[in-house]
Order: C-alpha cells, then structure tokens, then sequence
C-alpha cells in the first residue's frame, strides 16, 4: 500500500508542476511587447505554444488520480463522513483562499501596475466588488477551479454511482460538447471537459489500475502508437479527449514502472511536492502575479542586458516553479505548527464537554 501510495503520490507531484508552470507561462510571456532581442521573442512563443501542448497531460491524469483516491468514499462511505471529509476540507479551502487570493492580487495590482484595467477580467480574483467575486466563485471563474471542481465531482460521483454507464457516456460526450458549444465561463467549461477523468477514476480506477500495471507495452506497443496517431489527429481537430486518455496510461505506466525498478524514498522531492499539493496550488497564484507584474514591467521597458533578457526568457517557469513549491512547502509548515493547519484544514469541530465524574 506504501508502495502504491508514493507512486501515486509523484504523479500528484508532476501535476502541480506543471499547473505551476501553465500559470506562469499564460501571466508573463503574452505580455511582452519590449523585447530588445528577435530570439527573446521567439522563445516567448515556444513557451506559449509547449504550454498549449502540455495541456492533454496535466489536468486529465490530475483528476483521474483525485478520483482513484476517493473511490472508497463514493461506495463505502455515508454522506454524513463524506460531507465532512471530502466536501467541507474542500469548500473550506476554496472559500478561504479564493477571499486570500482576492485580496491579495487586488493589492498587489494598486500596488505593482496601478493604471492596468481588470474590469474586463472574467477571474473572481480580479473582482472589484463582493459580488462579483461572488459570481465569478459560482460560475467557477476563479483560479481555484479545481477545487470546484473536486466538489462538484465528488458529489455528483456519489449521486450517481448506480448508473456509471450511462453517465459515462453523457460525459464523453460533454467533454466533445463544450470544445465546440463551450458555457459562457471558462472555470465552468473546464469542470465540464475534466469530470470524465475524475469519474473513470472514482467509478472503474480500481479495475484500470489493474489493467495498467499487467500490461505490458512491449506487447501492445503498435495499438498503443496506432491510439497515439488517431488521438494526435483528433486533438487537433479540437477534440483532446483521447489523447488525454492515453496521456493518463502513459504517465501512470511510467511512474509504476519506475517504482518497481527504483526504490522512491517518502522524502524524494516529488513524493514531498505530491504530498502538499493543496498548499502549492493555492499559494502560487498570488506569487506568480507579483513575479509577472514586477519582470513584465523590467523587460518592456528594456531595462536589463540582452544576455540577461534571454536568459530568463529561456529558464522562467523553472524559477517561478521553484519558489512557488518552496513558498507553498514552507506556508503549509507554517501553517501546522503555528495555526493549526487551519489554512488548509477546516478547524477541527469542537466536542462537548465531559462532565467531571
């Protein structure tokens, strides 16, 4: 169980990675428009379009994952224990950090880049009022879409785990559906595209991993490029399911079989990142605004060398992703020993008091 727990675990741990990544990318390189140098920009752009390409390999194998773990509470466990561990521990976060992010991303805009007009932003971090922090919350317009995603996965999982089948197929075909008819919100078209992977995982996780870890590639290696080419096909015709399925295969086949040759030590560096991903994914957004609104300010204004211009143009996202995971590590530390955990962790309801005997 360890054993499976740590694999698992580094596949958590690459996700938020790349999540990290992705935010850095989409909150700096669009923005530049003072590049002393011709190859700046060109690499600007590579950096853009390997975003574009990462994106069948990270939120899919992330939401399978999330809902392999809680396969349990979807068939096992009542609504009473599941209200509490797997809904309240998620709505907390989400309330709390969507306000922190608020908050702070505001200040920090008055602050960075005063003249800068957010009022066209669809993110409730962005919000210029309660309420409208409060319906971009709702409508999953906020950066912690995952986190309602969790929610609304879970719970629907739950609701309908007597009728898997049918549900699947009502979810691939959503999943198609709103690449091409997509809702007027775009926290809510991803809840809508990503819930097939989380339900596959909660619903036939148990069944799939099996499969995975008996299947050898060196046998099914034409199928497997055959799947990839079609996949590769579809995906540019605006329909990412399939390669995001075989996305989910292939890392999970990796990352299985690495274990098996390789003992993983619980304090590797992805076991630790995978194990605090809640803490990573809601601190890096604020940091990432800071970064970006400080250096896309520098480089616009071609203040630094060229040298100096290229070089973080090439090697960004790797110091962004760096600070973010130590600044998440070290708040989720802080936030057990000197508050309890409460920052990522509902308090712990109170019990009654035992009468002295």
């Amino acid at each position: 169980m360890k054993q499976k727990a740590l694999w698992i675990n580094q596949i958590k741990g690459l996700c938020i990675c790349l999540v990290v990544i992705y935010h850095s990318v989409i909150t700096f390189y669009p923005h530049l428009d003072g590049l002393q140098h011709p190859l700046s920009g060109l690499l600007a752009k590579c950096w853009v379009y390997f975003n574009l390409y990462l994106a069948p390999f990270r939120m899919p194998v992330f939401f399978f994952i999330s809902g392999y773990l809680i396969r349990r509470y979807i068939d096992d466990v009542g609504w009473r224990t599941s209200l509490d561990k797997r809904i309240w521990s998620i709505v907390w976060v989400l309330a709390l950090w969507g306000i922190l992010q608020w908050q702070a991303i505001s200040h920090i805009n008055d602050w960075l880049a005063p003249e800068r007009e957010l009022s066209t932003s669809s993110n409730a971090a962005y919000a210029e009022s309660f309420a409208g922090f409060l319906r971009g919350m709702l409508t999953a317009s906020t950066s912690l879409w995952y986190l309602y995603a969790l929610i609304v996965y879970f719970t629907l999982c739950k609701m309908l785990s007597r009728w898997k089948l049918p549900m699947l197929a009502l979810l691939v075909l959503a999943s198609v559906a709103i690449n091409f008819l997509p809702l007027p919100w775009w926290g809510m078209n991803s809840v809508v595209r990503n819930m097939i992977y989380y339900s596959l995982g909660a619903w036939y996780g148990a069944q799939l991993m099996a499969w995975m870890k008996d299947m050898t590639m060196r046998r099914y290696w034409l199928p497997v490029i055959a799947f990839g080419a079609v996949s590769v096909v579809l995906w540019f015709a605006n329909v990412p399911l399939l390669l995001s399925l075989l996305s989910i295969l292939l890392i999970m086949k990796l990352f299985y079989s690495l274990e098996q040759c390789y003992a993983v030590h619980p304090n590797n560096l992805l076991n630790v990142v995978g194990s605090n991903t809640i803490a990573i994914y809601a601190t890096h957004r604020i940091l990432i605004e800071i970064f970006s609104l400080v250096l896309i300010a520098e480089l616009n204004a071609a203040y630094w060398p060229v040298w100096a211009e290229l070089s973080l143009i090439l090697v960004y996202p790797f110091i962004s992703l760096l600070v973010c995971t130590l600044i998440g590590l070290g708040a989720r530390k802080a936030s057990s020993a000197l508050f309890g955990d409460v920052f990522f962790t509902p308090p712990a309801r109170l019990a009654p008091a035992q009468p002295a005997r």
